[in-house]
């Protein structure tokens, strides 16, 4: 006897028409270099889509402004004058190739060490 399937074409077009959400293509610890901006960072935290306020979101200017159905990232952040925390979506990062490590002062907060170009997040910090 065939199995019934409960599922109602209407159930099915909302499972088709979901969007796709594009897998991260960073993890927590790397270093990154903002692709436009002269940045970089360690990331610290992943949003698998745009989880700041529309508020944010809107300040950025629109011919920049990068779509919210992709991965955002949470950096400890520093340029030539400051450290701060960035941010920024998947589409605007590359890898950082310096080998350097992060000069911001919340690294001993997150992390354990700096080896082979990334850190690791201290025990108490993973899921």
């Amino acid at each position: 006897m065939p199995r019934h399937d409960p599922t109602t074409p209407a159930k099915a077009a909302q499972i088709a028409a979901a969007p796709s959400i594009a897998h991260a293509r960073f993890s927590i610890g790397e270093i990154v270099r903002h692709r436009m901006f002269d940045f970089r960072g360690v990331i610290f935290d992943v949003d698998p889509v745009f989880a700041n306020t529309d508020e944010w979101y809107d300040a950025i200017p629109e011919g920049v402004r990068p779509k919210k159905d992709q991965p955002f990232y949470h950096l400890l952040a520093e340029n030539a004058e400051s450290s701060y925390v960035a941010y920024v979506s998947q589409q605007n990062l590359v890898p950082d190739d310096s080998d350097e490590p992060i000069d911001h002062p919340a690294i001993a907060g997150l992390f354990t060490n700096f080896a082979d170009g990334r850190y690791a997040l201290k025990r108490e910090h993973r899921h």
